[in-house]
């Protein structure tokens, strides 16, 4: 459920939004990269509509949703915001995503990171088709390996080879499928108080990436979606190009 527009502060959102770009930017300069280079994805689950219409009228354009149901409304009443009806926005998909739920997805979104299984991509592609688009979709990596988390199980691929030929198996069948394109990765780091303890799972994600973009060499593996609000600069530091933070803005 959607906090109240009673308990949203739009001033709190707007120095919170603004202490997270100066921290990205910071981080970004420190790891000898571009700021440009890093996209924040907003996750605006549970909060109001306003707090998207506050963020797009400061300058943010990418956002992410967790839920279907609730990414519907909130993509429909964006669309008649603001002239030119708010075209600009780009819409993320962070979520899990049932396979029932999948045509839905391919209309709403923009890019879908959370692609865990070749059956879901298989019909993310058939929907595609119908709805004559190109769908961009991230492949989710269970690098931590924990029971709780989806994602294909990539947690010692460098060393499992049965890990490995799974994962070259799935990438051959979703990357011959119509209509999809394979932007990247994405994975979640365990909960943790230290970010630190995050580091290994998100430098496994980028030498991931490394090895799938040569073993398929006509696959751009751009896109690193890791890192959260506990864990961001970190992920920043080993490569993330999409960060995905909401608490530390929301509260």
């Amino acid at each position: 459920m959607s906090i109240s527009e009673s308990s949203y502060s739009h001033n709190s959102t707007n120095a919170s939004y603004n202490a997270v770009l100066e921290q990205i930017y910071k981080s970004a300069h420190a790891s000898g990269r571009l700021y440009e280079h890093i996209t924040l994805v907003v996750v605006t689950k549970n909060q109001p509509l306003s707090a998207i219409q506050t963020l797009y009228d400061l300058g943010q354009r990418h956002f992410g949703e967790n839920r279907i149901e609730e990414a519907l409304s909130k993509i429909s009443c964006m669309t008649t915001y603001s002239q030119p009806f708010c075209e600009d926005i780009t819409w993320h998909m962070i979520g899990h995503l049932q396979s029932r739920k999948a045509h839905t997805a391919v209309k709403l979104f923009d890019h879908i990171h959370s692609i865990d299984s070749i059956k879901l991509a298989k019909r993310l592609s058939r929907f595609a088709v119908d709805e004559n688009q190109i769908a961009s979709i991230l492949l989710q990596c269970n690098i931590s390996g924990e029971s709780s988390k989806f994602g294909f199980p990539v947690n010692n691929a460098a060393l499992n080879t049965n890990q490995w030929s799974e994962l070259v198996k799935s990438i051959s069948i979703i990357s011959a499928l119509p209509n999809l394109t394979i932007a990247g990765l994405m994975t979640m780091a365990p909960m943790v108080s230290n970010p630190e303890n995050s580091r290994p799972v998100f430098r496994e994600l980028r030498l991931l990436g490394e090895q799938i973009t040569h073993r398929f060499p006509n696959l751009s593996i751009i896109q690193l979606s890791m890192g959260m609000s506990n864990d961001y600069v970190v992920a920043i530091q080993e490569g993330a190009t999409m960060i995905r933070v909401g608490t530390s803005i929301f509260g």
